[in-house]
């Protein structure tokens, strides 16, 4: 069911709708208590009362353990609430583009943009780890660039609400959680999934800023699926033969079928990408 216009939601004014998607709209509005612009995700309360008690439950632990997530790449969580309709999470507002439009026309990023964005994100979602939180929804538009003209700041936006694949929000959407495109083998295949199947994710974000497409690729759902799961990954390097070789290994590691192939951690995928940009940018010294 369509939201209504909304002029306030909580202590906070509306100030604009920001996008809509299938579970919700997104609004940036201002907290008049302290003047301070935030982003609004709202995900709509379709459910029989079973199914709500069960979400509500689900929602305040997912959101509890977003909360503790203070990171400089993600994005900080600040107030949770509920309607009749939906639920809603006030979070930080980030003045700049999803990774996704600058990823728009199937252009690969310029080579240390790509890396140094990818190894931020490694970086904010190493943290989140530890913490004992699995994102399990990483893809190009829940990943927030900043306009800094200096340095762009990449940070992980929908902890919280995309953690949330109980049973009872597969009914009220009527779709698996996940984009097909970014998903782990063991999303496909219905598997408990850990911070591997983050890596993997991620690793799919690294081949898309590298070549400007994705690595596995169909107009049918269920053909993406099986690619995942049993298909090899292309290398990046034939699809952009600029690269070099080392960023074929990390691509192949990342995005191993395999969980335990994969890298040890998120840590240490940073860590690769790091080691690479240093590799690959840096002039060598003289002999």
């Amino acid at each position: 069911m369509p939201q209504p216009t909304l002029e306030t939601l909580g202590r906070y004014k509306i100030l604009d709708m920001l996008g809509r998607g299938a579970m919700g709209v997104v609004y940036k509005a201002v907290d008049p208590a302290i003047d301070r612009v935030v982003a609004i995700k709202t995900i709509n309360l379709t459910l029989s009362d079973d199914e709500l008690a069960e979400y509500e439950a689900r929602f305040a632990q997912e959101v509890k353990a977003a909360g503790r997530l203070n990171h400089p790449n993600i994005v900080s969580i600040y107030d949770v609430g509920k309607t009749e309709d939906f639920a809603w999470m006030a979070m930080e507002f980030v003045d700049g583009h999803e990774l996704k439009a600058l990823l728009r026309g199937q252009k690969a990023l310029p080579l240390n943009d790509g890396l140094d964005i990818i190894q931020q994100v490694a970086e904010g979602l190493a943290f989140a780890h530890g913490k004992d939180v699995v994102h399990r929804d990483i893809k190009p538009s829940n990943i927030m660039i900043t306009e800094d003209e200096d340095h762009a700041i990449a940070k992980v936006t929908d902890f919280g609400i995309a953690r949330m694949s109980s049973s009872s929000v597969k009914t009220m959407t009527g779709i698996v959680l996940g984009s097909p495109r970014y998903m782990s083998p063991e999303q496909v295949l219905g598997k408990k999934v850990g911070p591997a199947s983050d890596i993997f994710s991620l690793g799919v974000v690294l081949f898309e800023t590298l070549t400007g497409s994705a690595p596995f690729d169909s107009p049918s759902i269920n053909s993406i699926m099986y690619q995942t799961v049993h298909e090899p990954c292309p290398q990046a390097s034939a699809l952009n033969g600029e690269l070099a070789p080392e960023l074929d290994r990390i691509v192949a590691k990342a995005m191993a079928k395999a969980p335990e192939e994969r890298f040890a951690s998120m840590r240490e995928f940073a860590r690769a990408i790091r080691d690479a940009r240093q590799m690959l940018l840096e002039p060598a010294s003289p002999a």
